[in-house]
């Protein structure tokens, strides 16, 4: 894939090498997992090595945050130190892979740059899209039309088109979920550049590329999120205060629903899975309770492999463990042992409020349970 010429930093010291060994006109990047930098001052037009070590000294070290960061950042580690760009045109290029279309899609616009969201939203006609046959990948014909369709002039429908088919490769031969260049440039003196990119692997593939795994920065990631997944268990933190965890990922979307429907907002996607044994259940309740927002904890268990016992034995070790405060539950339970999980949780200390069903589940959050 061609991209500007550059190289990492993480020390101001190196930023400066990297801008004189360019030995021209750079920029100074920011780098974390979030877009939006550019709006958010994480990067930095130098024209010296000495201003770009004064760019990277400034953003070394701080909490950036973007449109697509929460309220407390995300941790500068590195900077990209790469030549400026002379750019005639920006592009939107991306692939993804599309349920409704089974398979991957490929997405491209002239209306390229940081404000490409905002064009999906208000004007998505400007946005072509090409799906991918899976048996066949993406053929010659689809990058050259797309190249056309684009509007390339005649010299560089080649370049962009041979660009389209080699990030094709790039998704499928690293089991990519996501890959976006934006923008995709064209420079003045007439090269297409990938100027900036971001990609999304399948973590279900990752064992396949080890390579992929060593490049994980931890510190990109929220605390619990991080931790949780070191645990092996799904989850996403939110803005709410309603803790929610469930086992199998469409319940908890309707636990999530339930919670929104009662006037409270989900602080938490949880599914500790359909195997969880008693510890894994200890240590998704630990996460829950580690999150400051939470107010009220909401477990919706529909027992099958998972014992409705089991969860009930793991919600009262973590209680018993924790150094954090425990919060009111609401809990449903039904399926496999749901009596005896319902009796082990009524004869505890907690302060739980038993439902039947989703109804009753919301209506306790509404009385503030």
């Amino acid at each position: 894939m061609p991209v500007p010429e550059g190289a990492v930093a993480s020390t101001p010291a190196e930023a400066r090498e990297n801008a004189d060994r360019l030995g021209r006109a750079s920029v100074v990047k920011a780098q974390v997992h979030a877009g939006g930098r550019g709006k958010a001052g994480g990067i930095k037009l130098v024209s010296t090595p000495e201003e770009a070590e004064a760019a990277a000294e400034a953003l070394l070290g701080i909490f950036l945050v973007t449109a697509q960061t929460g309220s407390e950042g995300v941790p500068v580690r590195h900077v990209l130190v790469e030549e400026q760009l002379d750019v005639s045109r920006e592009l939107y290029l991306g692939m993804l892979v599309d349920g409704a279309a089974r398979g991957v899609v490929v997405m491209a616009s002239e209306a390229g740059g940081m404000d490409i969201e905002e064009v999906a939203d208000t004007t998505p006609e400007k946005i072509l899209r090409v799906a991918v046959d899976p048996a066949l990948g993406l053929r010659p014909y689809q990058a050259r039309t797309l190249a056309y369709r684009l509007d390339f002039a005649p010299e560089h429908v080649r370049p962009a088109a041979g660009l389209i088919e080699n990030l094709y490769r790039v998704f499928d031969g690293n089991d990519c979920s996501l890959v976006e260049i934006n923008p995709l440039v064209v420079t003045g003196d007439g090269r297409v550049l990938a100027a900036d990119a971001k990609l999304a692997f399948d973590d279900d593939a990752l064992f396949k590329h080890p390579g992929l795994e060593e490049l994980r920065d931890p510190e990109q990631d929220d605390p619990l999120e991080e931790r949780a997944a070191r645990a092996g268990i799904s989850y996403v933190k939110l803005d709410g205060d309603v803790g929610c965890m469930v086992n199998g990922a469409g319940l908890a979307m309707a636990t999530m629903d339930v919670a929104r429907a009662a006037g409270a907002a989900p602080a938490n996607f949880l599914d500790v899975g359909g195997s969880a044994d008693e510890e894994k259940v200890t240590q998704a309740m630990e996460i829950i309770l580690s999150d400051a927002d939470v107010k009220t904890t909401l477990i919706n268990i529909f027992g099958g492999i998972l014992r409705c016992d089991i969860v009930s034995r793991g919600v009262i070790a973590a209680a018993e463990s924790t150094s954090h405060e425990m919060r009111p539950l609401v809990v449903r339970m039904s399926g496999t042992n749901a009596d005896e999980g319902r009796r082990l949780l009524s004869e505890s200390s907690l302060a739980v409020t038993l439902v039947d069903d989703l109804d009753e589940a919301a209506e306790a959050l509404r009385a503030g349970a």
